[in-house]
């Protein structure tokens, strides 16, 4: 097996690029997450990955767990009278070793196949929040599945908070507080430039608030995937940021006869545009604020498009398959 050749990066070495996978790379094209439906997703996802690596890239990867916990929670309920239900942080833990799980074994066969010297490693990851964040006093992330009247009154005298989302029902909200640190970025910055890819921060890393003395204690919330996917990009040093979700580019005017593809943008104009309500909030938004904040720093580009164009996205920066963001300078006067 041979290493891959080096794709240069600004900082002189090779380029370090942090993947964040989106739900749809861990679930069926329905959203189905059956055993069989998320190894298939998983297995696609590191086909494209693996080519990104095979160009000599640095690569650490992120993902998402939505689906994941939501079906842990289901079970949580399902079985609270047999066993003592996990709190959500565990909930999140357990997607972490999961995920990593299928990913690494799809990612090492991939590097075997194309000859790459390259391992792979899973790395249970912690995200340090505020405690005191405005989020816990104003739970909003929907997590989990929609029930019904009855059964939200039930488990809303359990201590939970649920609210009504109309026709579909009710679901449980959980705060969504910012990410201050990721507490093993240390770890993976390490591995990485060993030249191991690493999977970490999953589902935005399990959610932990420090004591007055000192010690961490796991909390029950959900950090928002993209936001400390940005934040462990600065941590571990990347050069880029990709955010791999189903649509190849963040858009203006989304739903409406003059929508338009967002090609190459610096930061500063596209956080006028979020700013302005752009952006989905459960959706586009945190993407696109992840994006902004990463390459407000000159020398660093964001990139949000499909798996499909994630290998060319990073080798080649384009408008026509990705929205792009870097400082004003780095983009082309036709641009």
């Amino acid at each position: 097996m041979s290493a891959p050749a080096t794709q240069a990066g600004p900082r002189g070495g090779p380029q370090r690029v942090l993947v964040a996978l989106g739900g749809n790379a861990m679930t069926g094209a329905d959203g189905r997450a059956t055993e069989a439906d998320q190894i298939a997703a998983l297995t696609e996802a590191a086909r494209h990955i693996a080519t990104l690596v095979a160009a000599g890239v640095e690569v650490a990867i992120a993902h998402g767990n939505g689906p994941q916990v939501g079906n842990l929670l289901v079970k949580n309920e399902l079985s609270a009278a047999v066993v003592p239900p996990v709190p959500l942080d565990w909930c999140v833990a357990q997607t972490q070793a999961t995920i990593g799980f299928v990913l690494v074994n799809a990612l090492e066969h991939q590097f075997a196949a194309r000859g790459i010297a390259r391992r792979a490693v899973p790395l249970v990851t912690r995200t340090l929040v505020d405690e005191d964040d405005v989020a816990f006093h104003d739970p909003v992330k929907p997590v989990g599945r929609y029930v019904d009247a009855l059964e939200a009154v039930r488990f809303t005298a359990l201590g939970q908070q649920w609210r009504d989302f109309g026709a579909k029902g009710w679901r449980r909200v959980v705060a969504s507080p910012s990410p201050q640190q990721i507490l093993d970025a240390d770890v993976a910055r390490t591995l990485v430039r060993a030249g191991v890819v690493v999977i970490c921060a999953g589902g935005g890393g399990i959610p932990v608030v420090r004591d007055p003395d000192g010690a961490l204690r796991g909390i029950e919330a959900v950090v928002d995937k993209d936001l400390a996917a940005g934040l462990l990009a600065e941590e571990l040093d990347c050069d880029t940021l990709v955010i791999a979700t189903d649509v190849s580019h963040a858009v203006l005017g989304h739903g409406t006869g003059s929508a338009a593809d967002i090609g190459e943008i610096d930061p500063d104009t596209l956080a006028g545009h979020h700013a302005a309500g752009e952006f989905g909030a459960g959706s586009m938004a945190p993407k696109v604020a992840a994006a902004q904040r990463f390459a407000a720093k000159p020398g660093r580009t964001s990139i949000i498009t499909s798996l499909e164009f994630l290998a060319a996205a990073v080798t080649d920066p384009r408008g026509e398959i990705a929205t792009v963001v870097r400082h004003r300078s780095a983009i082309p006067p036709h641009h």
